[in-house]
């Protein structure tokens, strides 16, 4: 059986090509897939490549999707064709270090998943068993295809001590900083989205539904604008940063208040290295939090927050491409011109 996908040869080498489909073995799903989506992460890996995703080449690519269960691998018992299923792209092995302890996004043996952007994806095992989820009735592909990126965020604001009334600042209002505003808000809190680009700076009300939108490109610097605009001029509660630069890191402790959060939450190149006053830290007692990916619990929950509608995934959709432009929509997304593309078969 043959099928379309993209395939990852080097860095902005990605090409559409009919391939071989991956027969499911013991244990494992074939899905049709139905909806898949542009992402930061991919666009990154496009640029430059990435050392967990991409271990070999040519390599599958893409890892937010949903779709329709084609074939199902011997002892699959819980799922059968026609199945409508999302798939989150890892799955912990449940028996490490991390595991036991419950911290199963740091799991050693991390089972990453990448193929999204073809007509048919092989779900591993591991995966079928602890991260492939049936969808509810009312969940469509496209709102689905959004459970992973959503999961992560879940996980970010749980471990974030966010109380309703507390004024939260979120830098960088990507896909990922805009449903951090959004969970943000469903806790109460008063949100202020700061960024660049107008097309995000408008979704921080559409979607996010927050409270002020700053326009960095108006402020070079905004410290006094945003401490303006908290209470007693005393700094933000949490500071969010989602976008993995360190000098936006640094500057996340210029706009907190005494014993408020700074959450790190955009991941920067390895090895780069931050300044920081360790002053704030200590005397002030500002306390750092940054969390790295999902676990079963919130791939859950990401879902639930989709089904209950609390979390309108679709007003972040810029643009449906068919998935053989997947390269222009890696480039569009690149660009800022726009917040997520969907992609279709």
């Amino acid at each position: 059986m043959k099928m379309k996908a993209v395939r990852y040869y080097a860095p902005l080498d990605i090409r559409y090509e009919e391939i071989n489909v991956k027969e499911p073995a013991e244990g494992e799903v074939l899905v049709k897939v139905e909806a898949a989506l542009t992402c930061g992460t991919d666009v990154k890996t496009y640029r430059r490549g990435h050392p967990l995703l991409i271990k070999e080449t040519p390599s599958g690519f893409g890892h937010e999707f949903s779709g329709t269960i084609y074939k199902v691998g011997e002892n699959v018992t819980e799922f059968k064709p026609e199945d409508r299923v999302v798939a989150a792209n890892s799955a912990p092995c449940g028996e490490c270090f991390f595991c036991e302890r419950g911290e199963e996004n740091l799991c050693e043996n991390l089972y990453l998943l990448n193929g999204a952007y073809a007509q048919y994806i092989t779900i591993p095992s591991r995966i079928v068993e602890k991260n492939l989820i049936k969808l509810p009735d009312n969940v469509s592909f496209r709102q689905a295809a959004f459970t992973e990126p959503l999961a992560n965020v879940a996980h970010g604001i749980a471990r974030t001590p966010i109380n309703p009334g507390d004024t939260v600042g979120i830098v960088g209002i990507g896909p990922i900083g805009l449903m951090f505003a959004r969970l943000a808000k469903l806790k109460g809190a008063r949100v202020i989205a700061m960024g660049r680009n107008p097309l995000k700076l408008k979704a921080a009300r559409d979607f996010a539904e927050v409270d002020e939108v700053i326009d960095l490109k108006k402020y070079p610097d905004p410290k006094d604008f945003i401490l303006s605009q908290t209470p007693e001029n005393r700094g933000l509660d949490v500071a969010v940063e989602c976008v993995g630069l360190p000098e936006i890191w640094e500057s996340m402790f210029n706009i907190v208040r005494r014993g408020g959060t700074v959450h790190l939450f955009g991941g920067c190149s390895s090895g780069t290295t931050v300044n920081i006053d360790t002053r704030r830290i200590h005397y002030d007692e500002v306390n750092v939090v940054s969390v790295f990916h999902h676990t079963p619990k919130y791939f859950r929950e990401a879902l639930n927050l989709i089904s209950s509608g609390k979390v309108d995934v679709e007003k972040l959709i810029t643009k449906t491409m068919q998935m053989k432009y997947a390269k222009k929509a890696l480039q569009m997304h690149q660009n800022g011109e726009a917040i997520k593309i969907l992609l279709e078969n």
